[in-house]
């Protein structure tokens, strides 16, 4: 076909390398002091946050079939 070789994308070296370097970062992990810092607090410490305060706001909100000048809190 007439003008195939004007469509094809050049291979960025770069893009290539990104990609491969994802793909084989479970290989070259390490636990180092910042990494365990960062798996505890996005395992356990964001989750106990937003437990936390879904805890003590179940039922206080109720939104639905409120009027104009309704209060939204229940108690």
């Amino acid at each position: 076909m007439a003008g195939a070789e004007h469509y094809r994308l050049a291979a960025d070296p770069a893009i290539q390398k990104l990609g491969t370097m994802t793909s084989n970062r479970h290989k070259y992990f390490r636990w180092t002091p910042r990494t365990a810092r960062l798996t505890i607090a996005y395992a356990v410490v964001v989750p106990l946050i937003l437990g936390t305060i879904a805890y003590n706001t179940d039922g206080k909100f109720d939104i639905r079939a409120k009027r104009k000048g309704d209060l939204i809190s229940e108690y």
